[in-house]
């Protein structure tokens, strides 16, 4: 539904300035001072509170929690953009916390930020352009990526994670409080320090997602042969595809080893 008169609905607070062509559900709610762009998109049962500025070609999906003084959608921090009508994407059940900053994508990647489904980002976090977000992930507070940066399901961003331009955080991953990722951490990896380096699986959370003790000690088994055993990175991969014909979990590990990227911590 378009929104032309803050006042049809008693859930957007007379202050909030809405655009008429934004396209928001009838049951939205908007906080006070609140800015909403003509090309915002915002499906239902989702809140939006006070001093939120939700700008760009974006569009958001249902039930998500965005809290105040957020900014969504604004311009790409890049030189190179040139007004390219790129795009945020946020789906579903997302929780939003204060001061996050989502930019939209560049011409030059896949033109939109995307933010999947039922995620907890803490306050403080800021998603560059063309960041894809996938989905049950946690950033907390102060979680920094740079540009075109993948994250997969179920990663972990301790407080203050920083990460690199184009680099990739795999499934299940998690990172300490600090950790600089400046190459690619591998899925189920736990990671800390700078540069970051691995420090085990992360075996707790695996277990709290269904993952049984045969696959959590298979997974083990695969971190050993690719960070214990001394072989080159090939070895292990060879390694690895020995080992996934009895652990089919390890599958999403050499998905993500098969793309080169900026190389893994190791």
């Amino acid at each position: 539904m378009t929104r032309t008169d803050t006042l049809v609905s008693p859930r957007i607070h007379p202050t909030a300035l809405i655009d008429s062509a934004a396209r928001l559900a009838d049951d939205v709610e908007v906080g006070a001072y609140s800015i909403i762009g003509p090309h915002v998109e915002i499906g239902a049962g989702s809140r939006v509170g006070p001093h939120a500025v939700i700008t760009g070609h974006t569009r958001i999906g249902s039930n998500n929690r965005i809290f105040q003084f957020v900014s969504l959608g604004e311009v790409p921090q890049d030189k190179k953009y040139a007004g390219e009508p790129t795009r945020l994407e946020i789906g579903d059940n997302n929780t939003i916390r204060e001061f996050c900053t989502f930019n939209c994508g560049t011409a030059q990647d896949a033109g939109a930020t995307r933010v999947g489904n039922n995620n907890w980002i803490m306050a403080y976090v800021h998603l560059a352009h063309d960041c894809q977000i996938g989905n049950d992930t946690i950033f907390a507070n102060n979680a920094q990526l740079a540009g075109h940066v993948k994250v997969g399901d179920h990663a972990i961003l301790g407080g203050f994670t920083v990460v690199h331009q184009f680099v990739r955080i795999g499934a299940h991953s998690i990172t300490a409080m600090g950790t600089i990722a400046l190459q690619d951490i591998p899925p189920f990896v736990t990671a800390s320090g700078n540069p970051a380096r691995p420090f085990g699986i992360n075996s707790e959370g695996l277990k709290r997602r269904g993952y049984s003790i045969a696959a959590v000690t298979a997974i083990k088994r695969a971190y050993k042969s690719l960070y214990k055993a001394g072989d080159t990175l090939e070895q292990a991969k060879a390694n690895l595809v020995e080992q996934q014909r009895d652990c089919p979990e390890l599958q999403p590990l050499l998905d993500f080893l098969a793309v080169a990227g900026r190389g893994i911590i190791r």
